[in-house]
């Protein structure tokens, strides 16, 4: 049976992957940030995932104001690096898994999540830039991805219990498919940061921590927190952290963290990455907290 394994929450800010590729990450502002990532390269390369389903958000390169699905599913085989204004980033192509993609997308639908199903779309740095800080420079990605893709663009996004709700669903899912699978779910997206407005530059590194802690164990708090709480304390776009919600979702009841990380700033933006596990309900409270 296929199993999720582990959830990986990261910003995915685009100049993350501009430094990457232009060989800055050693430079001394940039060298904070990328070393938070290293212990989760070791993971993943002692891991070896077979499929991350990777939650992010369209940045007007699959989806304009023409159609703006609320949930969006990349069924395809492959998604090519999407060109942004300058080009796509020269990564890998990022192979998908049609065929656990269609079932994840039938057991939501048949859940009564109504999910978009994308056969053909470029995917953007929300997507590639989460693969290049946790598997770096390769060759070939070494998982296959399904792209979930969530409107935190345009008003209204979905709540935060609607996208705890999903990652539960999204479990289920996995669990009733019968090929034996090591699977990953990643959340990306803020931290707190505004790019627009009076309030440009906004960080708010105690609430974002306060975020970091509540993903771990077995509180539910984060699945009620507003959307005007998250416009007033983490800035306009740092409605993208409801993303994160369908990972820890689909861990479970409690998690461990393995890792965790927070540097500011990044480009104007704070970096934001944790790695949990899901721990067993019949586990002892010890083993919880490590």
């Amino acid at each position: 049976m296929a199993r999720i394994t582990a959830g990986i929450a990261s910003s995915h800010i685009p100049a993350l992957g501009v430094a990457a590729d232009l060989g800055k990450t050693e430079e001394a502002y940039w060298a904070p940030a990328f070393a938070g990532y290293e212990w989760t390269k070791r993971f993943e390369r002692e891991q070896k995932p077979d499929v991350v389903i990777l939650v992010y958000n369209d940045h007007a390169s699959a989806f304009d104001m023409r159609i703006i699905p609320t949930f969006a599913i990349g069924c395809a085989e492959r998604f090519q690096p999407a060109d942004e204004g300058w080009g796509p980033r020269k990564v890998p192509v990022v192979e998908g898994h049609p065929d656990l993609a269609w079932h994840i997308a039938q057991s939501c639908i048949l859940d009564e999540f109504d999910m978009t199903i994308i056969n053909e779309m470029d995917v953007d740095h929300g997507l590639t830039v989460p693969l290049t800080m946790m598997f770096g420079e390769v060759e070939a990605w070494p998982a296959r991805v399904i792209p979930l893709a969530v409107n935190v663009v345009t008003y209204p996004p979905p709540s935060g219990n609607r996208c705890w709700a999903l990652g539960e669903a999204i479990a289920r899912a996995v669990e009733s498919f019968p090929e034996d699978l090591n699977v990953q779910v990643w959340g990306t997206g803020g931290m707190s940061h505004q790019l627009q407005g009076t309030r440009a530059g906004l960080i708010n590194a105690e609430w974002d921590n306060r975020f970091l802690d509540r993903l771990e164990g077995d509180t539910q708090e984060l699945r009620h927190i507003p959307h005007i709480e998250y416009l007033r304390e983490t800035g306009s776009e740092g409605i993208e952290m409801v993303m994160w919600l369908i990972m820890r979702g689909a861990l479970g009841a409690r998690t461990r963290t393995l890792h965790r990380h927070y540097h500011v700033p990044a480009s104007n933006t704070a970096v934001g990455h944790i790695v949990l596990e899901p721990v067993a309900a019949d586990a002892p409270a010890e083993t919880a907290a490590g």
